[in-house]
């Protein structure tokens, strides 16, 4: 009778529900894998930057054409924004947005001087990024995409501000995002359970690393649907 009490014991026990996964304030999942810091407002200098050809090769890949509407989030000192100016040109709009007071205010004079009259710059939030809805054929995210401490809500939120054919542009290193960067499925689990679907990725070496192209599909699932992806 004693073994028989014990044996269904073991059984309820092993049917327990397992307990929730770690939730936001407002119900996302929280990344289950480590968070960098932020460490710098640029990945590398500029001069070598433009010696591999990077802004260029990106730009190219992303299909950024004059008088397009983009964002570059994460903007440190500038790299892409400056670039992305000239791309679109004086027609299209760059708007520049980093979380970090000290970077954004270095931006701000920086393209005050060069007198960039198409680039807006904008102090984030670091779980939403606040940008206006159906607005943007591009949001650029560009080694930063570890740093994102929440990155289901940050996505979620960044969703409504995609023009109808607009496409998020990640280029991260396949490592480790402790060690600043982001594996590849990872990167595409996560974007996935917020609605995001895979267009394209390709080696990026002159970015030190790889691009990936993501677009919204279907209705945006609610917080609670979603659930993190183990690194």
């Amino acid at each position: 009778m004693k073994r028989r009490a014990l044996a269904l014991a073991l059984l309820l026990a092993g049917c327990a529900k397992a307990p929730d996964e770690p939730r936001t304030a407002d119900g996302f999942p929280q990344a289950a894998r480590p968070v960098a810091r932020v460490v710098s407002g640029s990945w590398s200098n500029e001069p070598d930057r433009d010696k591999a050809g990077e802004a260029p090769a990106v730009m190219r890949a992303a299909d950024v054409k004059r008088g397009m509407t983009v964002a570059d989030i994460g903007a440190g000192e500038g790299y892409y924004t400056i670039r992305l100016a000239a791309m679109v040109g004086p027609k299209g709009r760059v708007l520049a947005e980093d979380i970090v007071k000290t970077f954004h205010d270095r931006l701000a004079d920086r393209v005050y001087r060069d007198q960039l009259d198409n680039v807006s710059v904008k102090l984030g939030q670091p779980a939403n990024p606040q940008l206006p809805a159906d607005s943007f054929d591009r949001i650029f995210m560009v080694h930063m995409y570890h740093e994102i401490d929440e990155p289901y809500e940050f996505l979620w939120n960044l969703r409504p501000a995609l023009a109808p054919d607009g496409l998020v542009v990640v280029v991260d290193a396949d490592r480790p995002t402790q060690a600043h960067g982001t594996p590849p499925a990872l990167l595409e689990c996560e974007f996935r359970q917020v609605g995001y679907t895979l267009v394209s990725r390709k080696p990026m070496p002159q970015a030190g690393g790889y691009l990936a192209l993501f677009k919204a599909e279907g209705p945006r699932p609610e917080p609670r649907q979603m659930h993190a992806c183990k690194a």
